[in-house]
Order: C-alpha cells, then sequence, then structure tokens
C-alpha cells in the first residue's frame, strides 16, 4: 500500500500544529493509520548587518533571526482521505508538500 508522507515548514509553529491537527482529524474520520507528526530540527538562520548605512564610526552590528519549524507525517494514501487533505486551508506562511511513496 502507498503512504503519503507530508512535510510542513514554517515560521509559525502554532500554525503548524493547526494543521497537524487538521491532519490527525481526517485520518481518524476515514480510519486510516497515521505516524507523527514528528517534529524535525528548527531551522535557524541569522543575518547580520551593519547598523550604519555609510560605514563611517564604530563598526555596530543588528542580527536578524528566523526560525524554519518542520513537521512530518506519514498517512495511508487512502483516496479519500487524499482528497479532503487537498481541501485544507493553508495559511500563507505555511508550506506543504505531499510525496507519495510505495
Amino acid at each position: 500500500m502507498q503512504k503519503a508522507r507530508i512535510r510542513l515548514s514554517g515560521t509559525n509553529p502554532a500554525m503548524l500544529d493547526d494543521i497537524c491537527n487538521q491532519v490527525r482529524g481526517i485520518a481518524q474520520r476515514t480510519g486510516v493509520h497515521m505516524a507523527g507528526p514528528i517534529p524535525l530540527p528548527t531551522k535557524r538562520m541569522v543575518v547580520p548587518t551593519r547598523k550604519s548605512p555609510d560605514g563611517e564610526g564604530t563598526a555596530t552590528w543588528d542580527h536578524w533571526h528566523m526560525r524554519v519549524h518542520k513537521r512530518l507525517i506519514d498517512l495511508d494514501a487512502d483516496e479519500r482521505a487524499l482528497r479532503q487533505l487537498m481541501r485544507i486551508q493553508v495559511p500563507k506562511n505555511v508550506n506543504i508538500e505531499i510525496v507519495l511513496e510505495s
């Protein structure tokens, strides 16, 4: 039987957990087996920039941070479950990737 591997990523972990709960509800309603959500390591990106725009004065730096949180869900690839999964309203700042594996 095929499995659907769902990879969620975004900057807001609360939104990721909300989508994971929606996927869990779909799995319970359709009766398919679900594994996860598995939290993957958070990627932390730092961009250092100079505070002074002209280069004069002391070298002071600002550090801008962005964290990308990831979740992984394995779901049995039932046609009904996948149709309902495609209808989930995904927020703009959450990326969802679905891969079918055998």
